[in-house]
């Protein structure tokens, strides 16, 4: 590849790259994602610079993945002996292709989707495919031209030593799409070099997407952090029973439905920050836990939410969500009550009536109330990681709870909310410190200087408004925070063990210049080259050559 782009313009080498990444698929949760992995150690190890230096680049495998997974290393020094460091970083696998329906065998292939979509239906697809300066394709948005970029912007910066002091870190992440396994590795291998080639870390910089907000947005969102996730999951026991006795029971599926119902899109839970894109949190699963068809009622019934956080704790949130469940609770006894007397009524049955009364814990709640019975809460919740070690981990932690509640001497109808993962910590620059400071103007003054350039509008935010592996390179929540989120998370040490330690010591500010285009996750995902291919690598090596300023230049 090297040999291929060696000559070309900056705009002809990051088309290129992207075109081949694009061309191997790298689904998430398959093999493709070790493949582009080797296909980009290879690239870089075809750079002079890496010829000369082969030990700067290296392979951290993933901790116990079957798939073997990894993550891509290099390692480019500057002129002098200044140890500021920037790492540019960006995920490589992406979602699947399932969505492409009878053009899945074109998913990976730019050209055939172009020619494609110059006759599609849509008059904007239309026409943005006859202009020919968009890209299709899976990935090529989310983020494989993001990818591109540094992969570019690597070759640029072993190739103009001279012109900067310090060092420049990239790496190239698998497993973003779900469980973020990739990053959270490479917090350990970062931590690593920071010791022994006692780096000073000065910013991360990635280049996931972005796109317009609404019709007409004009605007190149920068973003100097990342909104966090988390994932609270809702377990309601109910009271099974016969359907010819379906007053007398209490099925879950309501519970959860109304639950579904106050949360799902309820722009009411977001927070409101001026200037920042809020997102109301979504359910990404909801079903009762039959196995089989009979005629007897559910027992119980699972539900848990995306829930994206600017600044808010996990005991915010939690405190909301259970007030929530109660009100949801006392609706639906108010429901049945309602609808026993009807039937009471038109039977001419005694009024008499069973209980449809709830209790709502968090997990934590729940804990306190077994241990007072006797349960060893965690012998018990370790036999269950011990019995079903493949088990889906959210499924996993449902399972944990279901287990305990057998155990419940005093077994009523119940609501228990805890936490599955994944997590994934928020964080932004307040601006207040000096470090803060300097990079705030950087990305200032670079985008006035590019704005002029090129005429583009750039708005510089607080919050990476979706997820992003951008989350687990610095910590705000305090410690009681964290303590809160662990309490009420079924086996964090074991099922999702994020190393906070080891993120709060690492603490590496992270903004996002990322990549334009539209449809990330759709079928017509297609990313916008002039912006994507020139500006935004031209961007990142201003702001750069700014942080790794050269104390000396050759003549």
């Amino acid at each position: 590849m090297y040999t291929k782009i060696k000559d070309l313009p900056l705009f002809d080498q990051v088309e290129a790259i992207t075109t081949s990444l694009v061309q191997t698929l790298s689904i998430n949760g398959t093999e493709g994602e070790s493949e582009i992995a080797d296909e980009i150690e290879q690239f870089l190890r075809s750079f002079p610079y890496f010829n000369q230096h082969p030990t700067h680049v290296w392979m951290q495998p993933l901790p116990n993945d079957a798939l073997g997974r990894k993550n891509v290393f290099a390692h480019i020094k500057g002129n002098g002996s200044s140890k500021k460091t920037v790492v540019f970083h960006a995920h490589i696998d992406t979602v699947g292709i399932e969505d492409f329906g009878a053009l899945q065998s074109s998913a990976n292939d730019p050209n055939a989707l172009l020619e494609y979509f110059q006759t599609y239906s849509d008059k904007e697809i239309r026409t943005q495919a006859l202009s020919g300066d968009w890209m299709f394709g899976r990935g090529a948005l989310d983020m494989k031209s993001g990818v591109a970029v540094h992969l570019a912007n690597v070759l640029y910066f072993s190739e103009h030593q001279e012109e900067w002091d310090g060092d420049i870190i990239f790496m190239a992440n698998p497993v973003e799409e779900n469980q973020h396994s990739g990053i959270i590795a490479a917090v350990d291998e970062l931590l690593r070099l920071q010791k022994e080639e006692e780096l000073e870390y000065v910013v991360a910089i990635n280049t996931d997407y972005i796109s317009a907000f609404y019709p007409g947005d004009i605007n190149k969102y920068i973003y100097t952090g990342s909104g966090g996730k988390l994932l609270p999951c809702f377990y309601v026991y109910g009271r099974e029973t016969h359907v010819g006795q379906t007053l007398n029971g209490l099925d879950p599926t309501l519970v959860t439905a109304e639950l579904n119902k106050r949360i799902n899109n309820n722009m009411d839970l977001t927070e409101h920050i001026e200037g920042e894109l809020i997102t109301p949190p979504s359910a990404l699963y909801h079903r009762d836990t039959k196995e089989f068809y009979n005629v007897q009622t559910a027992v119980t019934s699972h539900l848990y939410f995306n829930f994206m956080v600017l600044e808010a704790s996990p005991k915010d949130i939690m405190e909301k969500l259970k007030v929530i469940a109660q009100e949801a609770t006392v609706k639906i006894s108010e429901y049945y009550k309602n609808n026993y007397k009807k039937f009471a009524d038109v039977n001419n049955f005694p009024a008499n009536r069973p209980n449809w009364d709830m209790d709502v814990y968090s997990y934590v709640e729940y804990c306190e109330k077994l241990a007072k019975q006797g349960v060893d809460v965690k012998a018990v919740s370790e036999q269950v990681l011990k019995e079903n070690p493949t088990l889906e981990l959210r499924e996993l932690c449902f399972k944990i709870v279901d287990r305990l509640r057998e155990l419940d001497q005093a077994v009523t109808p119940c609501v228990i909310v805890f936490y599955a993962p994944p997590y994934c910590p928020h964080n932004y620059l307040a601006g207040e410190s000096q470090r803060d400071q300097v990079i705030l103007q950087t990305i200032k003054e670079a985008t006035a200087n590019t704005s002029t350039r090129t005429n583009d509008i750039f708005s510089v935010k607080k919050f990476f408004p979706y997820l992003s592996d951008s989350s687990y390179l610095s910590l705000h929540d305090t410690d009681e925070e964290i303590d809160y989120l662990v309490d009420n998370f079924p086996e964090w040490n074991k099922i999702y063990p994020v190393p906070i330690k080891d993120i709060r010591k690492l603490n590496i500010p992270s903004i996002n210049v990322g990549v334009y285009g539209f449809d990330a996750h759709r079928w017509t995902e297609r990313v916008y080259k002039p912006y994507s291919f020139e500006t935004v690598p031209k961007l990142i090596r201003d702001m750069t050559n700014s942080w790794l300023k050269a104390s000396t230049k050759k003549l």
